[in-house]
């Protein structure tokens, strides 16, 4: 896969479809890459040309000593489409990912046609929640954190249903960058866009998951109701929706993002 060099970076990238078509980035959620993101690869590859990386400590991008910011999360975004030649784009990204999308709408608005918000909060958790956890990572390892993430992620039924999916997730998890995983925990400690939301101009949607304790649709709606023109839409899904409901947030995509 191609990587991008970029001041203290490597980024692990792809892209999939026609260049000549809008170009549509995702940005992938804490303790997973890229290829969470596979069945938007194959469903919309011949209407976007889409554009994954891994975020910075997660897959295969590097993963440089933290604390990282969303200044970093957010900048490696347009400093990739810079180096991709791309001056305007779509976005999607999911819980952390959401968040990087967010500071994207508030400091580069000029880049996005439509921003796609999944499963996330202007402030996602709290503080020292996020620092035990980097904490705990950084001392044991990504195992314990494994371990306990399907239920976060999932419904009781897709977790039922879909093993095979929820263990190449969680063993995907195991086998990260504890570093990385911290730094970024670091990045979500501080991020609040709360008396931010305001300022975005660009169109926005939001999509919460009914089933998601995470980040609720109560989340979402905060976000909607602080951002001018922003719509909701919800999944019957858990947290990571674009996996357990692939077709619908597919559908969201097509629709809104046009």
């Amino acid at each position: 896969m191609p990587e991008f060099d970029n001041k203290d970076i490597t980024l692990n990238y792809a892209t999939f479809g026609d260049s000549s078509n809008p170009a549509l980035i995702f940005s992938n959620s804490l303790g997973t890459s890229y290829h969470m993101w596979q069945p938007q690869i194959d469903a919309l590859q011949n209407d976007y040309f889409i554009i994954c990386y891994d975020t910075r400590g997660h897959g295969n991008s590097s993963a440089p000593r933290g604390p990282y910011s969303f200044d970093q999360l957010g900048q490696d975004v347009i400093d990739l489409l810079d180096y991709l030649n791309i001056d305007k784009a779509f976005f999607c990204g999911i819980s952390m990912g959401g968040m990087t999308g967010q500071w994207l709408a508030i400091h580069h608005p000029e880049r996005f046609d439509h921003l796609m918000l999944c499963n996330t909060a202007a402030k996602i958790g709290n503080e020292a929640a996020w620092v035990d956890r980097a904490h705990l990572v950084r001392e044991q390892g990504l195992d314990p954190i494994a371990a306990t993430a399907a239920p976060r992620w999932f419904t009781a039924s897709f977790i039922d249903n879909h093993p095979d999916v929820v263990k190449a997730l969680s063993d995907a998890l195991a086998a990260g960058s504890s570093e990385g995983y911290a730094s970024c925990c670091d990045a979500l400690s501080v991020a609040d866009t709360r008396e931010q939301l305001q300022n975005i101009r660009v169109p926005v949607t939001v999509v919460a998951g009914i089933e998601d304790p995470v980040t609720t649709v109560a989340d979402g709606q905060y976000i909607v109701d602080h951002i001018p023109s922003a719509k909701l839409a919800t999944i019957n899904a858990s947290h990571i929706s674009n996996i357990e409901q692939p077709e619908a947030l597919n559908e969201y995509i097509k629709y809104y993002l046009q």
